[in-house]
């Protein structure tokens, strides 16, 4: 059985190789700026931005998941986003996402806020197959439009 805690100080070893993994998973690099200050917020209480690890019997950390609060125009509560949640493929297939978004939600109904909400890719097949049978599909499209720094 593992064990889903939030994040600690001690923990940058055991994050870093799931956040490496996630992104090596999408085919994204991202600058050591981004994941230095991305490790920093997780860390930060002052921050809207959260994140824990899954960790095995045997004390290895074989999941993630990264969720932030924000404000938006149709609800009075603040709704929480998944922004990142990722298993290790030998870990995959045995309940470990479902009970990382759990552990996001029941985070996301202590705070008061009225959903959670994630994206994921079109091809990310695996993954559609669990969201689909804990979340509805909304069938909106994201567009994205790249801002120069």
């Amino acid at each position: 059985m593992t064990d889903i805690r939030a994040l600690t100080a001690d923990d940058h070893a055991h994050w870093l190789p799931l956040w490496q993994a996630y992104l090596v998973f999408y085919e994204a690099t991202l600058p050591a700026e981004v994941t230095q200050t991305t490790w920093q917020r997780l860390l930060d209480p002052a921050e809207p931005v959260h994140g824990a690890l899954a960790f095995d019997a045997g004390g290895q950390a074989v999941g993630l998941a990264h969720w932030l609060f924000h404000r938006s125009t149709w609800t009075v509560g603040e709704v929480c986003y998944l922004n990142d949640l990722y298993v290790d493929a030998s870990q995959r297939g045995q309940g470990l996402g479902r009970r990382l978004i759990e552990h996001v939600a029941a985070d996301a109904t202590a705070k008061g806020s009225p959903k959670v909400y994630w994206l994921t890719h079109e091809t990310n097949l695996t993954a559609q197959r669990l969201y689909n049978g804990v979340a509805e599909r909304t069938g909106f499209i994201q567009y994205r439009k790249p801002l120069a720094p």
